[in-house]
Formats: C-alpha cells, sequence, structure tokens
C-alpha cells in the first residue's frame, strides 16, 4: 500500500454478553474476510464498556450541541465510530430482538447526527446468530427491521448480513456455510 492511500478502517461492535460467542464468531470471520482484503479492523466489546442509557434529553440534538451531554465510554466510542470506514455490529437475539447491549449502543447512536457531516454515511454489516431454527420465530427477523429501519433513518447502507442458528456456544462455529458468507461479506465491506 502506498503512502498516497489510505487503508479502510473497520470497527467490529460485539453486542453480545459473551465474550465469544456465537455473534462473535460470525464477526470474527467478516473481520478475517476484510484484513485479507487489506483492512484494519479493530473490535469492541460492548460488556466492557460503561455506556449509559439515552436519558432521551434532546440535548445532543440543540442547534448549539457538540454532541452527547451524557460523560461515559461513548464519547470515546463516538471519535472511534466518527473515524471508521465500515461497521460491523454483531448481536445474538435475545427475547426476539437485538441483545440489550447492542440496543443500548443504538440509541446512544442519536446523537451521532451532531457530529459532522452525516457520520452514518457508512459501509454497515450486520452478523446475527439466533436459538431457533427460523429466524422468525427466534425473533431475528425483528432484529434486523430495527437495523433496517434505524439505519435507513440516518442514510447509512447496510451492505450485507450473515445470520444463522446457534443455540450453544461454539455452534456458529459448525456452520460452514454461514462462515464463508461472513468472510466474504468482510472482503466486501473492505473494498
Amino acid at each position: 500500500m502506498s503512502d498516497t492511500t489510505k487503508q479502510h478502517k473497520v470497527l467490529v461492535l460485539l453486542g453480545s454478553p459473551r465474550k465469544n460467542g456465537n455473534s462473535a464468531a460470525l464477526a470474527k470471520q467478516i473481520a478475517a474476510g476484510a484484513e485479507s482484503a487489506g483492512a484494519a479492523v479493530e473490535s469492541i466489546f460492548i460488556q466492557d464498556m460503561n455506556i449509559k442509557a439515552c436519558q432521551a434529553c434532546w440535548g445532543c440534538q440543540k442547534p448549539d450541541s457538540k454532541g452527547c451531554v451524557i460523560k461515559d465510554d461513548m464519547q470515546e466510542l463516538f471519535a472511534k465510530l466518527i473515524e471508521a470506514d465500515s461497521w460491523v455490529i454483531a448481536t445474538p437475539v435475545h427475547w426476539f430482538n437485538m441483545s440489550t447491549q447492542t440496543k443500548l449502543w443504538l440509541d446512544r447512536c442519536f446523537a451521532l447526527a451532531k457530529y459532522g457531516d452525516n457520520p452514518f454515511k457508512k459501509k454497515i454489516a450486520i452478523a446475527i446468530s439466533y436459538g431457533d431454527a427460523d429466524p422468525y420465530a427466534s425473533g431475528a427477523v425483528n432484529a434486523i427491521r430495527s437495523f433496517q429501519d434505524s439505519f435507513k433513518y440516518v442514510g447509512a447502507k447496510i451492505i450485507g448480513m450473515v445470520y444463522g442458528s446457534a443455540l450453544e456456544k461454539g455452534d456458529m462455529e459448525k456452520n460452514e456455510a454461514v462462515l464463508i458468507a461472513a468472510e466474504k461479506l468482510g472482503k466486501k465491506l473492505a473494498g
């Protein structure tokens, strides 16, 4: 890579309470694909961060706002989200939707609108694991729809999703087809 070529930066957000769970296995494959295409990848385990819930104060949306008024680890994460060229959001399905950790992060992204010229103009990949064999019965479809609606609202582009059934820890690593699809998605994300 020449000095004039900027390396594509991918930020992976792991939204499971388990650091090495099934959604993390999907994210790992996406990251491997992105790295093989020359991207720099950084992973963040949301569970380890001090992220408070959005207070619906609208302080971040006021005309003179400098962003979110809550002082916690999201302040550091806002900078990383803005700097990255692409995001990977990995979540298990918990109680028919994305995990609490992922939802907490997503709600706080509301403040990103005040951090410059549409910081949502990123390539986004979604990775979802769920326990039931059926993505409808498991609630995976609810998580998918939440991401689609949220990112459409802010003008972000989801370039792909990978998802699969995996109830027990390690089950996703046995699903060769979805792991191959995840690696391909990573290459697409970095390209």
